[in-house]
């Protein structure tokens, strides 16, 4: 199966080309590896860490910057078990981050300091999905 960690040229063209003045709501899928795998010269390169520790640094140092834009995790989980789709699939955390618009995730990624944090996200991921959705309502039925 292929892995999936930054967004493809086409994929990310799609997410640009939709409205950027409405919130959205982004459902993020992580797969961990069991070791972090940073660039040689990185100052984190050669500590041991995890995958899952390294997206800890990743979450420490984008967070403010994300807090900034105006975003918050709505939802988060831990994978239990595949209940349909693949059973060889699995992840081990998953979460819905909220921004107030798409213009606040653009701002957000194209910040220096998001951009350096960003190198722990991609040490600390052996696989992910990045979905976006427009916000719905909530209500005790399916449909």
């Amino acid at each position: 199966m292929t892995p999936y960690i930054d967004p493809s040229r086409e994929t990310f063209e799609a997410f640009k080309a939709l409205p950027r003045d409405t919130p959205i709501q982004m459902l993020n899928l992580l797969l961990y590896r069991d070791q972090a795998q940073y660039p040689e010269a990185h100052e984190h390169a050669g500590k041991g860490w995890s995958g899952r520790r390294a997206y800890e640094e990743y979450g420490r140092t984008s967070g403010p910057i994300f807090a900034r834009v105006g975003g918050s995790i709505v939802w988060r989980g831990t994978f239990e078990t595949m209940v349909t789709g693949p059973a060889e699939r699995h992840w081990h955390d998953g979460f819905v981050a909220h921004y107030p618009n798409a213009g606040a995730f653009f701002e957000m990624i194209k910040d220096p300091d998001y951009q350096q944090a960003v190198v722990n996200r991609t040490a600390a991921l052996l696989d992910s999905r990045l979905m976006r959705f427009a916000p719905g309502e909530g209500g005790d039925t399916f449909g």
